[in-house]
């Protein structure tokens, strides 16, 4: 009697096992198709967006601006287009991944991953800022110096390395801001900055532009008087 019972209820128990392993059969079935599809669609468009980079020459510019140097001396290679298709590679993987998982009814492990994708877009931003601010900056100060010297400004290279490092500051608050980190903290500095930037590009040309200054004033005199003559 006893060996009839415990035998019914280890085939109840099988049967319970199996029938659950039926149902999930399709549901896994389901969530693996859709994860490799995610794979395979993030890995064409990482390959996509890399060759796109490539043509546009994005790693020349930066390697103009001197930044490549730095990333070398910090043990790292560029590769702009490599950073942005793997970004893009994981975040539709994630996105893929969050509908097998719901499919399967994880729905604690959905919302982390939620959280996840919706942290992305502000990391891809933040590292286009940055992208843009190194070759921006190389630009800016190039034109800040030539015009500083074509000005007779004496202090012209500290006018153009003010103006560079004043866009990549700027450059690290945006960043900062968009992936959140200290947003209070960031507009104060932003705004105490503004104010010594403007201080130091008023004693950088009000020093530097003094002799250009005279020499401008002694030649209107010049012409005046010949002139009068």
């Amino acid at each position: 009697m006893i060996v009839a019972e415990t035998a019914g209820a280890l085939q109840a128990s099988f049967n319970d096992v199996w029938l659950t392993v039926v149902h999930y059969v399709p549901a896994i079935i389901a969530a693996v198709v859709i994860f490799v599809i995610g794979w395979v669609v993030g890995m064409i468009l990482a390959r996509v967006i890399e060759q796109v980079v490539a043509v546009l020459r994005v790693d020349d510019a930066l390697r103009s601006t001197g930044l490549n140097d730095a990333v070398k001396s910090a043990g790292f290679s560029l590769n702009v287009g490599r950073l942005l298709g793997e970004l893009v590679k994981w975040f539709v993987i994630i996105v893929f991944l969050i509908t097998a998982l719901e499919v399967l009814g994880l729905v604690r492990v959905t919302v982390f991953l939620q959280q996840v994708v919706s942290f992305l877009p502000h990391v891809f931003v933040a590292v286009l800022i940055l992208i843009i601010a190194a070759i921006v900056a190389d630009v800016v100060k190039n034109v800040v110096t030539g015009s500083a010297r074509a000005a007779g400004v004496t202090a012209a290279n500290l006018a153009g390395a003010v103006a560079k490092w004043a866009i990549w500051i700027f450059a690290i608050m945006a960043a900062l801001n968009q992936l959140g980190v200290g947003v209070a903290l960031i507009q104060t500095l932003f705004m105490g900055l503004v104010i010594a930037l403007s201080l130091a590009f008023g004693l950088a040309f009000g020093l530097g532009g003094k002799e250009a200054a005279s020499k401008t004033i002694e030649r209107i005199r010049s012409d005046v008087s010949h002139g009068r003559e």
